[in-house]
Protein backbone atom coordinates (compact mmCIF):
# COMPACT_ATOMS: atom_id res chain seq x y z
CA UNK A 1 0.00 0.00 0.00
CA UNK A 2 1.16 3.54 -0.82
CA UNK A 3 2.29 5.66 2.10
CA UNK A 4 -0.08 8.54 2.76
CA UNK A 5 0.86 11.93 1.34
CA UNK A 6 2.25 14.19 4.06
CA UNK A 7 2.47 17.93 4.49
CA UNK A 8 4.25 20.39 6.77
CA UNK A 9 2.74 23.66 7.99
CA UNK A 10 4.67 26.74 9.07
CA UNK A 11 3.80 30.07 10.63
CA UNK A 12 6.78 32.21 9.71
CA UNK A 13 9.78 30.13 10.73
CA UNK A 14 7.85 28.13 13.33
CA UNK A 15 6.80 24.64 12.31
CA UNK A 16 3.16 24.19 13.21
CA UNK A 17 3.10 20.48 12.48
CA UNK A 18 3.26 17.80 9.87
CA UNK A 19 1.49 14.68 8.72
CA UNK A 20 -1.46 13.74 6.58
CA UNK A 21 -3.67 16.58 5.32
CA UNK A 22 -6.37 16.07 7.96
CA UNK A 23 -3.82 16.26 10.79
CA UNK A 24 -2.21 19.40 9.40
CA UNK A 25 -5.47 21.30 8.79
CA UNK A 26 -6.67 20.43 12.31
CA UNK A 27 -3.52 22.03 13.72
CA UNK A 28 -3.97 25.03 11.43
CA UNK A 29 -7.60 25.53 12.46
CA UNK A 30 -6.56 25.28 16.12
CA UNK A 31 -3.97 27.99 15.63
CA UNK A 32 -6.40 30.22 13.73
CA UNK A 33 -8.84 29.96 16.66
CA UNK A 34 -6.09 31.38 18.92
CA UNK A 35 -4.45 33.72 16.38
CA UNK A 36 -7.06 34.69 13.75
CA UNK A 37 -4.58 36.65 11.62
CA UNK A 38 -1.89 33.96 11.50
CA UNK A 39 -0.38 33.38 8.06
CA UNK A 40 0.04 29.63 7.63
CA UNK A 41 2.05 28.12 4.79
CA UNK A 42 1.61 24.47 3.80
CA UNK A 43 4.13 22.39 1.87
CA UNK A 44 3.96 18.96 0.25
CA UNK A 45 6.75 17.00 1.96
CA UNK A 46 7.55 14.94 -1.14
CA UNK A 47 7.84 17.77 -3.66
CA UNK A 48 8.42 20.89 -1.58
CA UNK A 49 5.62 22.59 -3.51
CA UNK A 50 3.26 24.90 -1.71
CA UNK A 51 -0.04 23.21 -0.85
CA UNK A 52 -3.30 25.06 -0.50
CA UNK A 53 -6.05 24.09 1.92
CA UNK A 54 -9.34 25.95 2.28
CA UNK A 55 -9.58 26.67 6.00
CA UNK A 56 -12.94 28.45 5.80
CA UNK A 57 -15.81 26.95 7.78
CA UNK A 58 -15.99 24.66 10.78
CA UNK A 59 -13.29 22.18 11.69
CA UNK A 60 -15.48 19.31 10.47
CA UNK A 61 -16.06 21.04 7.12
CA UNK A 62 -12.35 21.74 6.64
CA UNK A 63 -11.35 18.17 7.51
CA UNK A 64 -14.08 16.75 5.26
CA UNK A 65 -12.63 18.66 2.29
CA UNK A 66 -9.20 17.07 2.70
CA UNK A 67 -10.31 13.54 3.58
CA UNK A 68 -10.07 11.03 0.74
CA UNK A 69 -13.25 10.70 -1.29
CA UNK A 70 -15.52 7.92 -0.07
CA UNK A 71 -15.20 4.64 -1.89
CA UNK A 72 -17.92 4.26 -4.51
CA UNK A 73 -19.28 0.88 -5.36
CA UNK A 74 -19.33 -0.09 -8.99
CA UNK A 75 -17.14 -1.74 -11.58
CA UNK A 76 -13.42 -2.01 -10.99
CA UNK A 77 -11.53 -2.15 -7.74
CA UNK A 78 -12.43 1.06 -5.88
CA UNK A 79 -11.27 -0.26 -2.49
CA UNK A 80 -7.76 -0.52 -3.92
CA UNK A 81 -7.83 3.08 -5.08
CA UNK A 82 -7.82 2.11 -8.75
CA UNK A 83 -8.22 5.13 -11.02
CA UNK A 84 -9.23 4.80 -14.64
CA UNK A 85 -7.18 6.90 -17.10
CA UNK A 86 -6.31 6.74 -20.76
CA UNK A 87 -2.81 5.95 -22.00
CA UNK A 88 -1.34 5.89 -25.49
CA UNK A 89 0.80 2.95 -26.55
CA UNK A 90 2.18 1.68 -29.81
CA UNK A 91 0.50 -1.38 -31.37
CA UNK A 92 3.37 -3.66 -30.33
CA UNK A 93 2.87 -2.61 -26.70
CA UNK A 94 -0.85 -3.36 -26.84
CA UNK A 95 -0.10 -6.77 -28.41
CA UNK A 96 2.32 -7.60 -25.61
CA UNK A 97 -0.16 -6.48 -22.94
CA UNK A 98 -2.96 -8.54 -24.48
CA UNK A 99 -0.79 -11.67 -24.23
CA UNK A 100 -0.30 -11.24 -20.47
CA UNK A 101 -2.25 -13.87 -18.51
CA UNK A 102 -3.22 -11.54 -15.65
CA UNK A 103 -4.60 -8.85 -17.98
CA UNK A 104 -3.39 -5.51 -19.28
CA UNK A 105 -4.08 -3.44 -16.18
CA UNK A 106 -2.43 -5.89 -13.82
CA UNK A 107 0.61 -6.16 -16.10
CA UNK A 108 0.98 -2.38 -16.22
CA UNK A 109 0.63 -2.08 -12.43
CA UNK A 110 3.27 -4.78 -11.96
CA UNK A 111 5.68 -3.05 -14.37
CA UNK A 112 5.25 0.30 -12.64
CA UNK A 113 5.74 -1.24 -9.18
CA UNK A 114 8.91 -3.01 -10.33
CA UNK A 115 10.28 0.20 -11.83
CA UNK A 116 9.54 2.13 -8.64
CA UNK A 117 11.32 -0.48 -6.52
CA UNK A 118 14.40 -0.20 -8.72
CA UNK A 119 14.53 3.57 -8.32
CA UNK A 120 18.05 4.22 -7.12
CA UNK A 121 18.57 5.69 -3.68
CA UNK A 122 20.51 8.49 -5.36
CA UNK A 123 17.43 9.56 -7.31
CA UNK A 124 15.23 9.51 -4.19
CA UNK A 125 17.80 11.62 -2.36
CA UNK A 126 18.00 14.07 -5.30
CA UNK A 127 14.22 14.54 -5.24
CA UNK A 128 14.24 15.03 -1.46
CA UNK A 129 17.03 17.63 -1.72
CA UNK A 130 15.01 19.49 -4.36
CA UNK A 131 11.97 19.48 -2.07
CA UNK A 132 14.01 20.75 0.89
CA UNK A 133 15.51 23.44 -1.34
CA UNK A 134 12.08 24.70 -2.42
CA UNK A 135 10.87 24.98 1.16
CA UNK A 136 14.12 26.68 2.17
CA UNK A 137 13.65 29.31 -0.53
CA UNK A 138 10.14 30.02 0.67
CA UNK A 139 10.89 30.16 4.40
CA UNK A 140 14.58 30.85 4.93
CA UNK A 141 15.93 32.85 1.98
CA UNK A 142 16.13 35.93 4.22
CA UNK A 143 18.09 34.18 6.97
CA UNK A 144 21.82 34.55 7.55
CA UNK A 145 23.80 31.73 5.98
CA UNK A 146 21.04 30.77 3.55
CA UNK A 147 23.26 30.78 0.47
CA UNK A 148 25.98 28.74 2.17
CA UNK A 149 23.42 26.27 3.53
CA UNK A 150 21.83 25.97 0.10
CA UNK A 151 25.21 25.27 -1.51
CA UNK A 152 25.99 22.64 1.14
CA UNK A 153 22.57 21.02 0.63
CA UNK A 154 22.98 20.70 -3.14
CA UNK A 155 26.63 19.64 -2.82
CA UNK A 156 25.60 16.76 -0.56
CA UNK A 157 27.57 18.10 2.41
CA UNK A 158 25.12 17.14 5.16
CA UNK A 159 27.47 18.00 8.03
CA UNK A 160 28.08 21.57 6.83
CA UNK A 161 24.38 21.96 6.03
CA UNK A 162 23.40 20.87 9.56
CA UNK A 163 25.94 23.22 11.12
CA UNK A 164 24.74 26.20 9.08
CA UNK A 165 21.02 25.73 9.72
CA UNK A 166 21.59 25.36 13.48
CA UNK A 167 21.82 29.16 13.60
CA UNK A 168 18.28 29.41 12.21
CA UNK A 169 15.13 29.32 14.35
CA UNK A 170 14.94 25.88 16.00
CA UNK A 171 11.84 24.59 14.24
CA UNK A 172 13.13 25.52 10.82
CA UNK A 173 16.68 24.22 11.10
CA UNK A 174 15.55 21.02 12.83
CA UNK A 175 12.90 20.40 10.15
CA UNK A 176 15.41 20.69 7.29
CA UNK A 177 18.01 18.51 9.01
CA UNK A 178 15.39 15.85 9.85
CA UNK A 179 14.06 15.83 6.26
CA UNK A 180 17.59 15.43 4.88
CA UNK A 181 18.45 12.66 7.34
CA UNK A 182 15.21 10.84 6.49
CA UNK A 183 16.02 11.09 2.78
CA UNK A 184 19.53 9.75 3.36
CA UNK A 185 18.06 6.78 5.24
CA UNK A 186 15.61 6.12 2.42
CA UNK A 187 12.45 7.37 4.13
CA UNK A 188 10.16 9.25 1.80
CA UNK A 189 7.55 10.78 4.07
CA UNK A 190 7.81 12.80 7.11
Amino acid sequence: MEPAKTYSAFVGTRRLGGGEAAVVVRRAKGLLAEEPGARILFFDDDTGNAAHFDLQGTLDEVVARVEPAPVRSGPGRPKLGVVCREISLLPRHWEWLERQPQGSSAALRRLVDEARKREPAKERLRRAVEAIGKIMWALASHLEGFEEASRALYAGDAATFATLVQAWPDDLGAHFVRRLQDAQRGRTTG
